[in-house]
Order: structure tokens, then sequence, then C-alpha cells
């Protein structure tokens, strides 16, 4: 069981010293316990995740700069700074980095379930072909490419 740790993770650094880069993307943990699973993204222009769903999990996005385009159950909508998205779990979602600007954005997952583990595994692996293959064996399915549409 994993509880809990008190203390402060500073802006621009990970839990422990820990940073991933999944497909280019930068990901800092934040906070892991076994009831959630923080993570701060930094989505250059014309970075994305593609459409997936969390069978066992709610996901949360809180948009701290920038804008980001969202696909959430077949809809697209926008999130700018200061939005929180609300994504249960069960519900195709993607986003997507359309503008010309980084965007920044706190996300988290309860419970933490197998996400730090599939994120341990993502680190600095470059065929997206096995990182759908991982992904699906730690609770996270990708939907087939044209659910990006």
């Amino acid at each position: 069981m994993t509880a809990l740790e008190k203390g402060i993770t500073a802006s621009g650094t990970g839990f422990g010293g820990k940073s991933w880069n999944i497909l280019g993307q930068l990901y800092f943990p934040k906070a892991i316990c076994d009831s959630t699973f923080a993570f701060e993204t930094n989505s250059e222009p014309g970075q994305f995740v593609p459409v997936h769903i969390h069978p066992t999990q709610d996901e949360f996005i809180l948009v701290q700069e920038g804008v980001l385009d969202l696909k959430l159950d077949g809809v697209w909508t926008k999130a700018k700074a200061g939005d929180l998205v609300r994504m249960p779990r069960g519900i195709p979602h993607g986003y997507f980095n359309k503008s010309d600007k980084p965007a920044r954005a706190m996300f988290w997952v309860s419970p933490m379930q197998k996400l730090e583990a599939l994120f341990n595994m993502l680190h600095n692996l470059a065929d997206p072909a096995e990182v759908v293959r991982i992904s699906a064996q730690h609770e996270v399915d990708f939907l087939p490419p044209e659910a990006n549409d």
C-alpha cells in the first residue's frame, strides 16, 4: 500500500526528482499514493495523446497554461488556463495541443491503479505501437486512429 507523503513538489520538478519523456512530452509526477496519482504535462504545439479509455480510473485535467483541444466522448471542446476537465472512467478522451504555444496542465487519476508503472515503462520509448501495447497491459486502452478525427 502506498500512502500519500506530506510535503511540496516544487514547480518544474517531479516527486523524488523523477520525470518521464513520453513520446516527446515531458511529464513530472507530483503526488503518488494508492488513492490518486497526479502529474504535470508539458505539451509543445502539435503534441497530443490519442483518444483512449481508463476503464478503472476517473481522470481530471487542470489546464495551467495555454489551451488544449480535447475529444471527450466523441465531442471536440477546448480547455484554457484555469479550466478543469472531468473525465469519468470508461469515457473515451484524448488531448491535443493544436495551438502555436506550449501548454502545461496538471493531470490526476483516482485511484492510481497501474499508471505510475506504465509511465515508468513508457519513459524514452519511441515506438507508438509498443506504447499502445504496453498501455493495454496497464489499464489504458487506446482507440483506433479514426477516433482522433
